[in-house]
């Protein structure tokens, strides 16, 4: 991981569609342009429901994203 990039970390069905649990991505600014590169390279992801968590922080709309972050991609899930 460079000192510019974000590390991505997918859970559940997210990691089997991506066929992967981790990723390490260079620096995207938000959300936004994220989850664009993401639908790009996984089509699969654009009919599928998933969260994002910024440094364990919920992501609600386009967010920031800082250098070095950690975004997890989160299928949905409930509560107990």
């Amino acid at each position: 991981m460079t000192l510019t990039s974000i590390h991505i970390i997918a859970f559940g069905m997210i990691a089997e569609k991506i066929k992967t649990k981790e990723l390490v991505l260079e620096y995207m600014p938000d959300t936004e342009v994220l989850l664009g590169y993401l639908y790009q390279q996984y089509p699969d992801l654009q009919h599928t429901k998933f969260s994002l968590a910024i440094n364990k922080k919920m992501a609600v709309g386009k967010t920031a994203i800082p250098v070095g972050a950690e975004v997890a991609l989160l299928p949905p899930f409930s509560g107990g």
